[in-house]
C-alpha cells in the first residue's frame, strides 16, 4: 500500500495554528502522520530552533544574527525546549490510540552548521571542531527525543526520524556565505559530511527509529545519504536529475523508502486532480522500471517541500490530494 505524508512545516503564527495542524495531519494521514512544525510562531519554533531544543550538552541563545552557541543554555533555548514539550503534549492529547507509522523531523548537522554561529561569531561551519561537537550533540539529543516520542505514542510500532538537510548541497559546493557576505566558507569534503550524518543517523537507528534524510534542494548527493545510513530519502520529484532518478529507484529496489514530493508546497495557479497526480506517478514508475504493487508502502507521497508558505486551505487540500493519489496507487 502506497502511503502519504507531509514534509513537516505548516502555515500559521500562533498556538491555535499548531493545534489545527495536528488535527489536520491526524485526520488526513491516518497511516503516516507526523509532528507538525509551525515556524511562523517565531525563532524558537523554526527548524533551527527545534533542533537547538533537541541537542544535548551544548548551550545556545538567540542573537541579532540568529542562533549562537554559548557556554550554557540561554533563555531562548529554554523557551525552544518548553515549546517543543508543549507541542508534544498537544500531540499526545490528540493522538491517543494512534497506531500508524509516525514521523518527527529535525534539522541535520550540516544545515545546523551552516545556520548556527560559534561563540566568537561566524558560522559553526568555519570550525572543524565546532561542527563535530554540534553533530555529536545532535546525535546524543536525538536518542532522548525518540524515547520521549515513543513514551507519548505507545501504539506506534514504526517511528521515523526525518533529518532535514536543505543546506547540504551548498555546504559541499562551498556556497555558504561567511558572516561578512563577501566570501564563502570552504567546501566540506564528502567523507567528513558523511561521517557527521552517520553519527546522527546511527543514533536514530540505535534508539529504535527509522532514519530518513530530506532535502528539497537540487544537487543533494543521494548516494552519500544512503551510504551514511539513511533508510529513507525524501526528495522533490521536480528537482531530480537523471542520476537521482536512478538512485531513488535503486533505493526502492533495495527495500528502502522514498518519499517523493509530487504536489506543490504553495498554492498553485492550477490545482491538480488526484487522477493527474496518480497518472504522473505511474508514468514515473514506468520510466524507472518499477511496479507499483511491488514498491508498496516503500513509496511515500509528499508535497514538494514544507507547507509553511501555503494557505491553510491549500495545506489541507494538498494532504487530502496525496492521500487520494496514494489510495489509487494502492488499488
Amino acid at each position: 500500500m502506497t502511503l502519504a505524508t507531509g514534509v513537516g512545516s505548516h502555515p500559521g503564527d500562533d498556538q491555535r495554528a499548531y493545534d489545527e495542524a495536528v488535527r489536520l495531519v491526524l485526520g488526513e494521514l491516518p497511516e503516516l502522520a507526523y509532528l507538525p512544525e509551525v515556524p511562523g510562531r517565531g525563532a524558537t519554533a523554526s527548524m533551527t530552533g527545534r533542533a537547538m531544543a533537541v541537542v544535548a550538552a551544548l548551550g545556545a541563545d538567540l542573537q541579532p544574527a540568529g542562533w549562537r552557541l554559548t557556554d550554557g543554555p540561554g533563555v531562548d533555548q529554554r523557551r525552544a525546549r518548553s515549546l517543543l514539550a508543549q507541542d508534544l503534549d498537544g500531540l499526545e492529547e490528540q493522538a491517543q490510540g494512534y497506531a500508524g507509522v509516525f514521523k518527527v523531523q529535525v534539522a541535520g548537522p550540516w544545515t545546523l552548521a551552516a545556520t548556527v554561529e560559534r561563540p566568537r561569531g561566524d558560522k559553526v561551519l568555519a570550525d572543524h571542531g565546532a561542527r563535530r561537537d554540534l553533530a555529536q550533540a545532535l546525535a546524543e539529543g536525538l536518542g532522548d527525543h525518540v524515547a520521549d516520542v515513543r513514551r507519548r505514542l505507545p501504539g506506534v510500532e514504526r517511528l521515523v526520524v526525518q533529518v532535514d538537510e536543505p543546506a547540504l548541497a551548498a555546504v559541499l559546493a562551498g556556497r555558504v556565505p561567511t558572516a561578512s557576505g563577501f566570501s564563502r566558507h570552504r567546501t566540506v569534503h564528502a567523507p567528513e559530511a558523511s561521517q557527521a550524518l552517520e553519527w546522527v543517523l546511527r543514533a536514530v537507528a540505535e534508539a529504535g527509529a527509522e532514519p530518513w534524510v530530506h532535502s528539497c534542494a537540487g544537487e543533494t548527493p543521494l548516494d552519500l545519504l544512503r551510504g551514511a545510513g539513511a533508510r529513507g530519502l525524501s526528495v522533490d520529484h521536480a528537482h531530480l536529475s537523471a542520476r537521482d532518478h536512478d538512485e531513488v529507484a535503486t533505493a526502492l529496489e533495495a527495500g528502502e523508502t522514498v518519499a517523493l514530493g509530487v504536489v506543490p508546497s504553495t498554492d498553485p495557479a492550477d490545482v491538480p486532480t488526484d487522477a493527474q497526480v496518480t497518472e504522473a506517478l505511474l508514468r514515473w514508475l514506468e520510466m524507472v522500471g518499477l511496479d507499483p504493487e511491488e514498491v508498496g508502502e516503500r513509496l511515500v507521497l509528499t508535497p514538494s517541500c514544507g507547507l509553511a508558505g501555503a494557505s491553510p486551505a491549500w495545506a489541507q487540500r494538498s494532504l487530502a490530494l496525496l492521500h487520494e493519489a496514494a489510495t489509487h496507487l494502492s488499488g
